[in-house]
């Protein structure tokens, strides 16, 4: 298991000459899957987008297992998914999934392998523009885990997904975890939370907390996340 995965400190950015983060600090462990909870425009695809090296700061420091984030030797080592699909329209999912393997250079096998752990192998010979909306996000997350990366960050993985399927990806996002990666989730799906093993809750690019789902509750008294969440954002503008 790594040492350290993502450690921001300070970080400010700064939009259209507006602030969107508000000097962040917090930390990302391997092993974990952190969960970063907030409505949506609060700033979580900023970001997200700051940790994968792809967003411009104004302040402070983001780095990823001690490397600057955005570095080149961090490319292969980081699988991020975004809310817009990020595969080829034109090609079948087993054709998409084939390319970025060479791209990456992994074992062929790793195709079969990403495709049963997203479920999409009775999939794998369609177009991509014919699956559904969540069939093509899962094409997504099966290429992002192409590289078997230590840092995955999938920002709103579960949006348009049945019950079932949203279940059965959360078990691998923590098997992932368990077998030595660190997660970084978001939602604004509030009961998407009791699934993280911490969480980190963002309000108008600010961090109200950083805790446990047990530890929110205990902390706030309250008897559920949503319900948490509206009691630290009270406390925070009073």
């Amino acid at each position: 298991m790594m040492k350290s995965g993502v450690d921001v400190s300070d970080l400010r950015v700064v939009r259209g000459g507006a602030e969107v983060l508000h000097d962040l600090t917090f930390s990302v462990e391997p092993g974990e899957v952190t969960g970063l909870l907030g409505p949506s425009g609060c700033g979580k695809t900023t970001l997200m987008r700051a940790i994968v090296g792809v967003q411009r700061i104004s302040a402070g420091r983001v780095t990823v297992f001690g490397e600057p984030a955005g570095a080149a030797s961090l490319r292969a080592r980081i699988g991020y998914v975004t809310q817009a699909p990020s595969v080829y329209d034109d090609l079948t999912v087993e054709e998409n999934l084939v390319f970025f393997a060479a791209v990456l250079g992994v074992p062929r096998d790793r195709v079969d392998e990403c495709l049963r752990v997203v479920a999409l192998e009775p999939e794998r010979g369609r177009v991509v523009r014919a699956l559904s909306g969540g069939q093509r996000s899962r094409v997504s997350l099966a290429v992002a885990l192409l590289g078997e990366p230590a840092l995955i960050v999938l920002d709103e993985p579960t949006v348009g997904l049945d019950p079932v399927l949203r279940k059965d990806l959360w078990e691998t996002f923590h098997r992932l975890a368990d077998e030595g990666a660190a997660v970084f989730v978001s939602s604004h799906v509030m009961d998407e939370a009791t699934r993280c093993d911490r969480l980190i809750l963002l309000r108008e690019g600010r961090i109200i907390a950083d805790d446990t789902p047990p530890g929110l509750l205990e902390k706030t008294g309250a008897e559920d996340i949503e319900t948490a969440f509206l009691d630290l954002v009270a406390r925070a503008a009073s």
